[in-house]
């Protein structure tokens, strides 16, 4: 089993910055992408932004230019790095990891971590 602990949510004034991290553990061969997502009430969860194994990123339009992904590989953590933020970006914040949990087998499994508020006020 895979548990991810995210945390750096909180409230913050528009403009400011917050950094999330995710911390993955448990049955871990090797972690594939990860990434972080974010969901609204009523809405679906949309990608914020994604990190290869080979540290290509991938941001959503939104947040180009002001959120930065990366990761530690030796911690099993992934973090985001979130300048000038808008209240438009006020929405809880998953961390999705693709994790291969056995060196004998290459199947990979999907986990999620709990969620953080990240609250930007205006």
């Amino acid at each position: 089993q895979v548990q991810l602990v995210e945390s750096g949510g909180g409230l913050v004034q528009a403009g400011g910055s917050l950094r999330l991290s995710c911390a993955a553990s448990g049955s871990i061969f090797s972690i594939n992408n990860m990434g972080w997502y974010r969901q609204g009430p009523g809405l679906q969860r949309e990608l914020v932004a994604l990190i290869t194994s080979g540290e290509s990123t991938i941001y959503a339009d939104s947040v180009k230019g002001r959120f930065t992904i990366s990761r530690a590989n030796a911690k099993n953590t992934v973090y985001l790095q979130m300048n000038s933020l808008k209240p438009e970006d006020t929405d809880v914040y998953y961390c999705k990891a693709i994790v291969r949990t056995s060196g004998y087998a290459t199947y990979e499994y999907q986990y999620w971590g709990q969620g953080t508020q990240v609250t930007v006020s205006s």
